[in-house]
C-alpha cells in the first residue's frame, strides 16, 4: 500500500497535470455545462493507445458532455464507454429506487434537470438509470472488455471510476441489507464485489500476472452526510478542504510477481499515474508541462519516491491566492485554510466554517508525527523548513499557467443529455427504459 494525495479534479488523474492547467475549475461540471476537458489535453488512454492498447472506461466520467457529446470519453482516447457521464446525484433521485425491493433513494439530489442517464459509448441506453442493476452491468461490461482484449491478443487499459460510495448510496439484491454498516456499508460491499469480479476475470483469462491493478480514491469523506458520508479517521476534516482528511487517500498497487507485498510511506499523487503507466508501457510522454512523476521505483523496488512536494488547491482555485498548502517531505505548510459545506457536521470549526483564513507565517505541521494537523510548529527552530517550502512554492507558482475555466463557460439546458432529443416538456420527457 502507498499513500496518495488526490486532487479535486479527476482531470488531474487522467492528464498528469493540475486541473488549473486544463481549466477544470472552479468546482465541477454539470449536466448542462458547455465546457469539458479540453480535447487538446492528452489522457492516459491516448498515451497508451499510441502503443497499441485497447481502452475502456466503466463508471463515472464527470469531465463534460457538451454539444453532441463533444467531451465524452470516446472523444478522449477511450474505445469503449459504459457509465453515467457525471455524478449520479446530479439529477432528481427522490423517486428512484436505490435498494430493493423499492427503497427510494435517500434525499433529493439535484432538481430541475434531467434524470441521470446511462450512456453506452455515445448513446443513451437508459434514463433514468436502474441503480439496482448498474453494478452488475458494469462488471459484465468490464469482464467482456478484458475477455475481448485477451482473445485478440491486445494490451488493455480499463479505467473504473466507481460511483460508490458517493451519495445517494445504492446496492442491488446481492448486497442490499448485507452489511452491518447500513446503506453506506452495502454500497461499499457492492463496490468491493465489482472489483472482485474484475480480478476474477483477470485470473480466468490468465493475465493476472501481466496486469497492474491500481486502486485509490478521489477525495476524503463527505462529512455533511454523517453516517452516510464516511469517516476520515485520525485525519483532520474531509471532502472540500485542503486538510489531510480531504486530500489524503490510501492507494493499493497489485501486480503478482512484479510488486512484492508490503507497505510504503513514500509520497505519491494521482498525478503520477500517467507518467508511471507510460513508463511501464514504453510510451512517450505528452509534450506539455506535466506535474506527475514516475512511481516505478516505489512500486517495483519499494524504493524512494521521485516526489518531494505536493501542492494543494482548494475547490475554487484562483490565481490571487494560488495554492492553499504545500507539502514538502514530511512537512506541510498552510498558507490559507477554509472549511467546506461537504465537511460540515463536525465539531471542528476549521472543517465547517466557510471563512477564508490567511496565515502569515503559514501554519506548519509534521505529518509524520502529527497526521491530524493539531500542533503548529511556530517556533524559530522551524524557520529553515518554512524557507525551503516557500522556495519550492515560488518555483511552482512561476510554472503555473491557469487555463481558461471550462466551468466558467456556463450552462445551457439544451445540452442536458436526453434519450428523446427535442422532446417536451423537458426535463420530465427524457425517459427511456431498456434492459441492462
Amino acid at each position: 500500500m502507498i499513500y496518495c494525495a488526490v486532487f479535486w479534479s479527476r482531470a488531474a488523474l487522467l492528464t498528469g497535470r493540475y486541473q488549473t492547467r486544463s481549466g477544470i475549475y472552479p468546482g465541477v461540471l454539470y449536466p448542462a455545462s458547455k465546457g469539458g476537458l479540453p480535447l487538446n489535453e492528452t489522457t492516459i488512454a491516448e498515451v497508451l493507445k499510441s502503443e497499441g492498447y485497447t481502452t475502456a472506461i466503466v463508471g463515472k466520467w464527470h469531465l463534460g458532455v457538451g454539444l453532441n457529446g463533444t467531451y465524452l470519453p470516446t472523444r478522449q482516447g477511450f474505445d469503449n464507454y459504459l457509465g453515467i457521464p457525471y455524478s449520479h446525484d446530479q439529477g432528481p433521485c427522490q423517486n428512484l429506487t436505490c435498494f430493493p425491493p423499492d427503497v427510494k433513494c435517500y434525499g433529493f439530489c439535484d432538481q430541475g434537470v434531467v434524470t441521470v442517464p446511462l450512456i453506452l459509448n455515445e448513446n443513451i441506453k437508459q434514463q433514468p438509470v436502474d441503480f439496482l442493476q448498474l453494478e452488475k452491468a458494469y462488471s459484465e461490461f468490464a469482464s467482456q472488455f478484458i475477455n475481448d482484449a485477451v482473445r485478440n491478443n491486445r494490451p488493455f487499459f480499463l479505467y473504473y471510476p466507481s460511483h460508490h460510495t458517493h451519495y445517494p448510496q445504492y446496492a442491488g439484491a446481492d448486497y442490499a441489507g448485507k452489511s452491518p454498516r447500513g446503506p453506506f456499508g452495502d454500497a461499499l460491499m457492492e463496490f468491493d464485489g465489482t472489483v472482485g469480479k474484475i480480478l476474477q476475470t483477470l485470473e480466468e483469462t490468465g493475465v493476472i500476472n501481466n496486469t497492474l491493478v491500481f486502486f485509490t480514491g478521489d477525495n476524503g469523506p463527505e462529512l455533511m452526510r454523517k453516517s452516510r458520508g464516511g469517516n476520515a479517521g485520525l485525519m483532520k476534516c474531509g471532502k472540500g478542504t485542503t486538510y489531510e482528511g480531504g486530500m489524503r487517500e490510501p492507494a493499493i498497487a497489485y501486480w503478482p510477481g512484479s510488486i512484492q507485498p508490503g507497505v510504503t510511506r513514500a509520497l505519491a499523487s494521482s498525478l503520477d499515474i500517467l507518467p508511471t503507466f507510460a513508463k511501464l508501457a514504453g510510451a512517450a510522454l505528452p509534450d506539455v508541462q506535466l506535474d506527475g512523476v514516475d512511481m516505478t521505483n516505489i512500486l517495483l523496488n519499494h524504493g524512494a519516491s521521485e516526489r518531494q512536494t505536493i501542492f494543494y488547491y482548494p475547490i475554487v482555485p484562483t490565481e490571487k491566492y494560488s495554492v492553499f498548502a504545500v507539502r514538502w517531505k514530511n512537512f506541510k505548510a498552510h498558507y490559507h485554510t477554509q472549511g467546506a459545506i461537504h465537511s460540515q457536521s463536525t465539531p471542528d470549526s476549521n472543517c465547517s466554517s466557510l471563512l477564508l483564513k490567511h496565515h502569515d507565517p503559514p501554519l506548519l505541521y509534521n505529518l509524520e508525527a502529527d497526521p491530524s494537523e493539531n500542533y503548529n510548529l511556530n517556533s524559530t527552530e522551524w524557520d529553515s523548513v518554512l524557507k525551503q517550502i516557500q522556495a519550492v512554492k515560488e518555483q511552482f507558482e512561476a510554472s503555473m499557467v491557469f487555463g481558461k475555466s471550462e466551468i466558467a463557460k456556463g450552462r445551457d439546458s439544451a445540452l442536458e443529455p436526453c434519450c428523446i432529443p427535442n422532446c417536451t416538456p423537458k426535463p420530465t420527457c427524457c425517459r427511456c427504459t431498456s434492459a441492462l
